[in-house]
């Protein structure tokens, strides 16, 4: 596993985080809840020290996950965890709110979840524009001073809107989506890395089509992520994706018939201005498989081709 220092947290932490929406068991494929804690050990035994989960996916299952997981092992003091506050999921639908009464009942549950006196780094998951970022963030310095949480971050946000949160507080992590087939965000994420700002980037593998296990257009079904809210599983997107994975599938052979899913890794997390890319797996197999691909790198002539493929993709 590679590490890097988190922005100015001082937080060192392994360059693939563990994500847990699919381990949270709402809009991705089901899996017993033994693989999916096998999953977070897993990650754990493979030196990944950075978790990220939010109370969001499927109403705290996944924040409990881990907090089991992480009682059981005895590692709660060796790991980074990063959760949200902002979005909660209620009867199948993801409701936006920073309303004070709704955070601060969030950020109780989490740590009761979690198993844990405090949060690593907590992160507003979406903005809310119905409430003030002063509001907001003045709240967050209070459980940051009550020692609930140690660091401030956002997730979703544009830049104008980190400036504006940030005059009311210190934003210290941004978390945005970012990945070959998703750079809509790049410029973004080069100026908060400029400015101090850890980057943990989610979607590394586009919501699983960067593996190389979707080849055809398929039907999903209106609640599952893959037709919700990762829109390049469909036409007309998914045949331009297709011709970046046709680009992988020659790049994995010169390394060996290495997995697809390694290929994307590396090219998000060998990016200097990423600190970590968030990768999802609900089971022991792909944990592996994805931590692995810390074991090689791609060359300086590989990621110029992926570039190169991503942004006529992104055309």
């Amino acid at each position: 596993m590679r590490y890097k220092t988190l922005g100015k947290t001082g937080l060192k932490v392994s360059e693939m985080a563990l994500g847990t929406w699919g381990i949270g068991g709402a809009g991705w494929d089901e899996k017993p809840v033994a693989d999916r804690q096998e999953a977070i050990k897993t990650a754990i035994e493979c030196g990944v020290n950075f978790i990220d989960t939010a109370p969001a996916y499927n109403a705290g299952m996944a924040e409990k996950h881990v907090g089991q997981v992480l009682r059981e092992l005895g590692v709660r003091e060796k790991m980074v965890i990063a959760t949200k506050c902002g979005t909660k999921f209620e009867n199948g639908q993801y409701i936006r709110t920073c309303k004070t009464a709704d955070v601060i009942q969030q950020v109780d549950e989490s740590l009761a979840n979690l198993q844990t006196d405090y949060i690593d780094i907590y992160l507003i998951h979406w903005p809310d524009l119905t409430v003030p970022f002063e509001e907001t963030m003045t709240l967050l310095n209070k459980l940051k001073e009550q020692g609930k949480i140690r660091h401030i971050g956002v997730s979703n946000f544009t830049r104008e809107q980190i400036i504006e949160a940030g005059q009311y507080g210190e934003i210290e992590v941004y978390q945005p989506q970012y990945s070959l087939v998703f750079r809509d965000n790049e410029e973004n994420i080069r100026w908060a890395k400029d400015r101090g700002i850890g980057v943990m980037s989610y979607g590394s593998l586009g919501g699983g089509i960067l593996t190389g296990k979707y080849r055809e257009p398929k039907v999903y079904a209106p609640s599952d992520s893959r037709n919700r809210f990762y829109k390049h599983f469909q036409e007309p997107l998914f045949s331009k994706v297709m011709k970046v994975v046709e680009l992988m599938d020659t790049i994995s052979a010169e390394h060996g018939d290495v997995p697809l899913s390694q290929i994307a890794i590396n090219w998000a997390t060998q990016k200097d201005f990423v600190t970590a890319g968030i990768v999802g797996a609900q089971d022991r197999p792909h944990v592996m498989q994805n931590a692995t691909a810390f074991d090689w790198s791609l060359t300086l002539k590989e990621l110029e081709m992926l570039d190169a493929a991503s942004a006529e993709l992104m055309a």
